[in-house]
C-alpha cells in the first residue's frame, strides 16, 4: 500500500493545461499590475524558509520591516516565520506574489518562468562559500541537466540586481564562475548570524529538547554533499552512503549521538536506522543552523557548511573517500583543501569511527589549522550579517 500526499489545489490550478495558463497568462497579466511593497523569499526552491533569505527576512521583522513577507513554498510541511505569509509555488496566488512583489530574495537560481520585470529587485544570496567549482568554471558538468545548466544560469545571472558574498575569498571567485558584473555585496552570510548570536545558548537548548538528545553525549552531524554524477535516469540524486552504522553504533553509542542531514537536492539515500538512541536522520529538520547549534563535531567532505561552522571552534572530520575522483575529474577546487583542512580527511569508516573515539586530541592537533582557516574564509563571521545585507539590498 502507497500513499502519496500532495497539496490540495483549486480547479483552476489541476491539470497540465490549466498550469500552463497559469504560466503563460496569468502570470504576464499580473506582472502588467502595479506593484506592491511586498518580498517574495525563496529557499532552495521552496524546501525550506531558511538559509540566507531567513537571515535577511528575520534581520527586517528585527528592524519592524512593515512590508509584506511572502515565503514560495515546495509544499505546506515548510514553516514559515511568524508574521510571514506563504504561496504554494505554482499556483495563483505564487504568480500573483511573483508578479507584483518589488522585492525577490533567493539563495539559488530561480525556477522559470520568472522574468524580473520594471522596478522590481532580483536579490541572489547564493548558498555556500565555494571549495568546488561554480557555474561556468564547472567546465563540463557531471549532473542531470548537462550543459543545458549553462542555458539556464545565463539567463537567471543576467536578471540579478544585486549577488551577496560571505567574505572577501569568495567575491572575486562569484563574479567570474557566473560571469556576474553587477553588484556585489561582500557582508558575511546572513544564515551565520545565530550561530554567533548573544542568545545562541539559549536556542541550542531548545533545539536539544525538540529534538529529544540525551544530556552527556556529545552531538555528530554527518553533512554530506551531493555528487553530480550520483542521479537516475530521472535527474534524482542519490547518497553514495559509505558510514558503516552497527560498527559505529558498536563503538561510539554510549558517548555520541549521530544526526545525518542528507543535501536538499538527494531525494533519497539515507538508510534505514535501526539504532533510534544512537543514529537518527535529520534531513527533514526545517533548518540546518538549528543543527549546527548543538552539535559537538561536524563530518563532512566537500560541503560549504564546514565555512558555516569553522567560527563556532569546534572539531571537524573530513569523510574524503573519494577525494582524488571528486578533485580531479567531478569538480575540481578553488585552492588546496589537502593543506589547509581544518581537520583530519579520513578514506574509510573506520578511520572516521576511530577519530571519534580519539576526539579531543585529535581536535587539539588541528587547532592551528582550524584557526589559520577561520581567519581566512570567515573574517565576516561576526554576527552582523545580516544587517550589512538588509542595509544594501535596502538602502
Amino acid at each position: 500500500l502507497q500513499i502519496s500526499a500532495e497539496p490540495a489545489l483549486r480547479p483552476a490550478e489541476r491539470g497540465r493545461i490549466r498550469r500552463r495558463l497559469l504560466r503563460d497568462v496569468y502570470y504576464r497579466v499580473q506582472r502588467r499590475l502595479p506593484l506592491r511593497e511586498a518580498i517574495i523569499f525563496t529557499s532552495f526552491h521552496g524546501k525550506s524558509s531558511g538559509d540566507n533569505p531567513r537571515g535577511i527576512a528575520d534581520e527586517l521583522r528585527r528592524r519592524n520591516d512593515a512590508r509584506e513577507h511572502i515565503w514560495a513554498l515546495a509544499d505546506w510541511s515548510v514553516p514559515v516565520p511568524s508574521g510571514a505569509s506563504a504561496v504554494l509555488i505554482g499556483t495563483q496566488a505564487y504568480f500573483a506574489a511573483l508578479g507584483r512583489s518589488r522585492y525577490v530574495i533567493a539563495n539559488d537560481h530561480m525556477q522559470r518562468p520568472f522574468r524580473k520585470r520594471a522596478g522590481q529587485r532580483y536579490v541572489q544570496t547564493w548558498h555556500g562559500t565555494p571549495l568546488k567549482h561554480l557555474g561556468y568554471d564547472i567546465g563540463v558538468p557531471k549532473f542531470a541537466s548537462g550543459v543545458g545548466y549553462f542555458d539556464f544560469l545565463a539567463g537567471d545571472v543576467a536578471q540579478w540586481d544585486l549577488l551577496l558574498s560571505p567574505n572577501p575569498f569568495s567575491t572575486p571567485i562569484m563574479a567570474q564562475a557566473f560571469r556576474f558584473t553587477g553588484e556585489i555585496c561582500e557582508s558575511g552570510y546572513p544564515r551565520n548570524d545565530v550561530l554567533l548570536a548573544d542568545g545562541a545558548t539559549g536556542r541550542a537548548a531548545e533545539v536539544r529538547r525538540r529534538l529529544g538528545l540525551p544530556a552527556g553525549k556529545r552531538v555528530v552531524l554527518y553533512v554530506p554533499t551531493w555528487r553530480d554524477d550520483q542521479h537516475d535516469a530521472s535527474g534524482t540524486y542519490r547518497l553514495d552512503f559509505r558510514l558503516d552504522l552497527a560498527a559505529a553504533a558498536r563503538q561510539l553509542a554510549d558517548d555520541y549521538v549521530l544526526l545525518i542531514r542528507g543535501h536538499h537536492l538527494m531525494a533519497a539515500g539515507i538508510p534505514a536506522l535501526p539504532w533510534p538512541g544512537f543514529a537518527r536522520d535529520v534531513t527533514g529538520y526545517p533548518d540546518i543552523a538549528d543543527l549546527l547549534l548543538v552539535t559537538d563535531v561536524l563530518i563532512t567532505d566537500y560541503s560549504s557548511v564546514m565555512f558555516d561552522f569553522a567560527p563556532t571552534g569546534r572539531p571537524m572530520l573530513f569523510f574524503t573517500y573519494d577525494l582524488e575522483q571528486y578533485r580531479n575529474e567531478l569538480r575540481g577546487f578553488y585552492f588546496d583543501f589537502v593543506a589547509c583542512a581544518p581537520g583530519p580527511l579520513l578514506t574509510s569508516s573506520d578511520e572516521v569511527v576511530a577519530a571519534l573515539a580519539d576526539l579531543d586530541a585529535i581536535a587539539a592537533s588541528y587547532r592551528p589549522a582550524h584557526a589559520a582557516f577561520t581567519a581566512r574564509f570567515c573574517p565576516l563571521d561576526d554576527g552582523k550579517a545580516s544587517a550589512r545585507a538588509c542595509d544594501q539590498v535596502f538602502r
